[in-house]
Parts: C-alpha cells; structure tokens; sequence
C-alpha cells in the first residue's frame, strides 16, 4: 500500500470519528505522523492545513443535518482564531512536548465526568452559560501546539458542562474549519507546507467521511454517544500520559 493510500484511509476514520462525536481527527492524524516520525510542527502544519478542507465539509453538513447552533458557533470562532493563531506560532518556535502531559491529565478527568453523566443524566438542552471564550482560545492554543485537541478539548468541556451532544459536536466541527484556517495561515507563514503527500491523502480521506459522520452524529443516541465520546477521550488520554511517563 503507498503513503497516499494510506492517508486517505487514516484521514477517512479519524473524520469518521470525528464528525460523530465531536474530537480525535487532529489527535488520531498527528499521532500517526509522528509515529512516522515527522517533526511535531510539520505533523501539526500538514493536519491542520487538510483539515481546512474536512472541517469546511464536515460543518456543512453538521449545518444541513440540523446539528448546529450558530450563537454557539460565533463565541467559539472569535477566540478560537485567536489562540490557534497564536499556538501555531510558539509551535513553530518551540517544542511541544512539555505541554501534552498536562493536557493528557485533563481530558482523563473530562472522559470520567462525561461517563459519570452518562450514568445519571443525559442532558437535552443547550447550556451554554459561561466561559465560551476562554474555552475557545485554550482549545484553539492547545489545538495548533498538539497538532489536535480542538474537540477534545472543547466539546468534552461542553459536553461535561451538560450540553445537548448533538449540537456540541456539530457547533464545535463547523467552528473547527475557522480554527483550522487562523493556524495553518500562521504555519505557513512561519514554516510553510512541505508534507504534499500527508496533506493530500488525510483531506481526501477526511472529506469523504465528513457527509457520513454527520449523518451518524444526528441519529446515535444521546447516552450511547456520551459514552463513546467519554471512552474515547480517556484511552487518548492515558495513551498520552504512558507514553510520556515510559
């Protein structure tokens, strides 16, 4: 199997994942190029640069599907430029890997709350009361510096603060393609593009997936879905924290 090929499957399943509950494209993508062993700011520059493509898809259709709440859309845009712009630019000056331990920790207890609200109350309405935009800069910071964690980082938060699934992960996915523009617009201005073939295969892949997850994020049902999202930040999360500690 070529590289090509290969990208357009890992970028497939990580959109896969990601449009349906809400994190992981990033995440799942980054730690596959690194694996290959492409510097943290190429892996974060390429992903982010195919995500303008997947994200852009992926909104749209969380928009057709009803997944959306453009209120909460606008709150998290504003700051969310902002701190990818500025992540992508400490990024493309330092190392990274200081900072991945610390977010580790906290999506670990972000996974166990959401199981534990799985357990008892599944929310139904949006409660999107305060702190949206200190979230917002911190997931798009942290976002562009780890190469992923937009959607772990502020749909889990959204989501443990007891907000509908459905229009979290749509209103953080169409927020996601703004994002994606401010931090690959900085990486290319400080480091410039130069994984073609990455870019090409994680967009193509991504993009073919992103109608299809939509689709699957408006008719999981809401406890199911919690309980996926929760598992899934906590097996991220310890993976981050093992290999860190070994």
């Amino acid at each position: 199997m070529d590289k090509l090929t290969t990208f357009i499957i890992v970028g497939f399943l990580a959109q896969l994942i990601d449009g349906t509950m809400g994190m992981a494209y990033g995440v799942s993508a980054t730690t596959f190029l690194l694996f290959l062993g492409v510097p943290p700011a190429v892996a974060s520059a390429s992903v982010h640069a195919a995500k303008m493509a997947t994200t852009l898809i992926s909104g749209v259709a969380h928009y057709r599907f009803g997944n959306v709440r453009i209120h909460l859309v606008k709150r998290l845009v504003i700051s969310g430029v902002l701190g990818a712009g500025l992540g992508a630019w400490v990024l493309g000056n330092t190392e990274s890997d200081i900072i991945k331990p610390v977010v580790a920790a906290y999506l670990l207890l972000m996974g166990v709350f959401i199981l534990l609200k799985a357990r008892g109350h599944v929310p139904g309405q949006d409660d999107i009361r305060t702190h949206i935009i200190p979230l917002g800069f911190g997931g798009g910071f942290l976002d562009a510096v780890g190469g992923g964690g937009w959607g772990p980082i502020v749909t889990s938060t959204l989501l443990a603060r007891g907000n509908h699934p459905r229009f979290t992960i749509g209103s953080v996915n169409l927020a996601e393609f703004f994002v994606s523009v401010a931090a690959s617009t900085t990486f290319i201005l400080t480091i410039g593009l130069s994984y073609w073939t990455a870019i090409a295969g994680l967009a193509i892949g991504g993009v073919v997936a992103a109608p299809l997850a939509a689709y699957l994020c408006k008719h999981v049902p809401t406890r199911a879905l919690m309980y996926f999202v929760g598992a899934l930040i906590m097996a991220l999360s310890l993976r981050t924290l093992l290999t860190f500690l070994l």
